[in-house]
């Protein structure tokens, strides 16, 4: 730990006036939250949205607006349609559709027949794609034209049987349906007849109904679908403004993936709680950010880690720090970076939180101090690494980390605290430890190591286990390794995360055994790569290796694998890299190497 990153009583009184001046609304949001009642639902929350703001711009997309109004009896057409087809409570309807205005319409309306929405990761195809869908019965699925192409290539596989598939053109479909492909039902021009009204079912949704299934990456091989549920969106529509502080006049940059939690719950949530505006972009672009910050005079961005390094490595301009914002809001922001960010682009207010889709525990660095997730009660335990487990003492209990020491972060399981978990019930019950401190008790494992900094300040450490952060996204290391397995020239393969200088999170690299007397198909393996795990998952680094140790339970070690990584002076094996910009792996020479170290290329 850095000293300068140690936080000091000094520092929470520097902080404290502006947590002072927002007194009256943390009073008014606790009172809020105490009178909230059992249908406070999320579409029951737009609707108070809407209603309070009709004509508020809700959406900004390209040169496109979308007020609260417009908004809600669009939302209300595609939910009294969805209705009349038999949609409900306890069905499931797929999302697959890239950022635009139709998403979150599209979102709203399916909520507010009382169905939950499975936000599928855009990225998904094949047979990552067949899973998410098939994982949660989804009874039907929303198709963006955009996204027609890798959905076709998988419906055969998909669990929905004869059931309408429905697609939204890719334009403006606020000004007429537009056309979808044969053999898919036109969701806008179905819809254009029906009733542009409240619907009075939404009024029987509880708070411990499911709203939306967020996908995960885990250590099983495929993604989880963790459950948000009305209560969880409602509690943060009700409280995270109170550390924002937007009002009807700001408008939020939103170049995040709207399948995401940050986006779409800790984001769109406090949007929505202000009446404020979002501005929504298909992909984010580290060249056009700037530019759309000044074209719609946005006074605070939703970001990860990752999008922040990106701005950081464009070429840099004279008007670095001129803008309209006053603050952004996100996780990832890894103290690497966070000091340079902050002096080059004078951004005031660094809003950075821990958070997890499925978690029980929580920070937010509301006294805009320096390289922390913020302040909170977190509890850690002592991780052995090497052994890849938690520490016990001599009665089987967890050992508390030291002050200062990185420890695996977990949240007590309490009435308040609740774990809610995945729709797969061992998937749940292998997040939870049991009997940690004391017999009966029961702890969410978080996955992820923390340290704290003072003052119940804590700073973000690593992410444990089976998966490692690249590009923002979690990569499960077995879904790439049973990708691979798969192949007839692969006897064994070994995934995992390395750290790539200047750069955030962990690039993925394979250790691969090819059979025996046989040599591996570079060109196949990264085809086979391309169709069944998403971009960002493809790994950057392989190594070819005749043997892999395992440990006596026959687990690949990787912790000598991950210490050597793809450095050329330590490794004898054969060493191939996917430079950004190239279709096929080449061989990682030292010359290379050194160009990677040097920042030569953009990862």
């Amino acid at each position: 730990m850095i000293d300068n990153d140690i936080v000091r009583p000094i520092d929470i009184i520097k902080g404290l006036p502006k947590v002072i001046e927002r007194v009256p609304a943390i009073i008014k949001a606790v009172r809020g939250s105490r009178n909230a009642t059992d249908n406070d639902s999320m579409p029951r929350c737009f609707e108070q949205t809407a209603t309070r703001y009709p004509g508020n711009v809700a959406i900004y997309y390209e040169d496109r607006k979308v007020t609260y109004l417009e908004f809600n009896r669009k939302s209300n057409q595609i939910a009294h349609y969805l209705e009349s087809q038999g949609i409900g409570k306890g069905d499931v309807v797929g999302l697959y559709m890239q950022n635009r205005p139709e998403f979150l319409i599209c979102l709203v309306g399916i909520a507010k027949t009382g169905a939950a929405t499975a936000l599928i990761n855009n990225a998904q195809t094949g047979k990552v794609l067949t899973h998410s869908l098939n994982l949660v019965d989804a009874t039907t699925c929303i198709v963006g034209e955009e996204l027609i192409e890798p959905f076709l290539e998988v419906q055969k596989d998909l669990n929905m049987g004869k059931n309408k598939v429905y697609s939204v053109a890719d334009q403006d479909v606020m000004t007429g349906p537009g056309k979808v492909l044969k053999g898919f039902t036109n969701l806008y021009k179905e819809c254009q007849n029906s009733p542009n009204t409240n619907l009075a079912v939404t009024n029987t949704i509880r708070r411990a109904d499911h709203f939306v299934y967020i996908y995960t990456s885990g250590t099983t091989g495929m993604p989880k679908a963790a459950i948000t549920d009305h209560n969880r969106y409602a509690t943060m529509y009700t409280s995270i403004n109170v550390i924002k502080n937007l009002n009807q006049n700001d408008i939020y940059y939103l170049p995040l993936p709207l399948f995401h939690a940050t986006g779409l719950v800790a984001c769109w949530g406090s949007i929505l709680s202000a009446g404020a505006s979002v501005v929504i972009r298909r992909r984010f672009s580290a060249s056009e950010f700037w530019n759309d910050i000044d074209k719609y005079q946005a006074t605070i961005f939703g970001y990860v880690g990752e999008l922040c390094r990106y701005l950081l490595n464009q070429p840099k301009k004279p008007s670095d720090g001129q803008h309209s914002l006053k603050k952004m809001f996100g996780n990832g922001l890894r103290p690497g970076i966070w000091k340079e960010f902050k002096l080059r682009f004078q951004v005031p207010h660094i809003l950075e939180f821990y958070g997890a889709s499925e978690g029980n525990t929580a920070f937010m660095n509301i006294l805009n101090i320096d390289n922390t997730v913020g302040i909170g009660k977190a509890t850690l335990v002592k991780y052995d690494k090497e052994a890849e487990c938690v520490v016990k003492d001599a009665s089987g209990y967890l050992i508390k980390a030291d002050k200062g020491e990185p420890g695996l972060l977990i949240g007590e399981i309490t009435p308040k605290t609740p774990f809610i978990g995945y729709t797969q019930k061992d998937k749940t019950e292998s997040a939870i430890l049991r009997d940690v401190f004391k017999k009966g008790d029961a702890w969410f494992d978080t996955g992820d190591m923390l340290r704290g900094i003072g003052c119940a300040h804590y700073q973000f450490v690593d992410r444990l286990g089976d998966t490692f952060r690249w590009k923002g996204e979690n990569v499960s290391t077995t879904q790439v390794e049973n990708i691979i397995a798969t192949r007839p020239d692969v006897s064994g393969c070994a995934v995992y995360g390395v750290e790539i200088p200047n750069t955030n999170g962990k690039a993925g690299m394979a250790t691969i055994t090819p059979q025996e007397g046989g040599e591996l198909d570079f060109e196949g393996l990264l085809s086979n790569l391309k169709t069944d795990v998403p971009a960002y998952a493809i790994p950057v680094f392989l190594r070819i290796k005749t043997e892999i140790d395992v440990t006596g339970t026959f687990k690949y070690k990787k912790t000598d694998l991950k210490k050597e990584g793809f450095d050329t002076s330590l490794i004898s094996e054969p060493l191939y890299v996917l430079i950004p910009g190239e279709k096929a792996y080449q061989v990682l020479t030292p010359e290379i190497k050194k160009g990677i170290d040097d920042g030569k290329y953009r990862f």
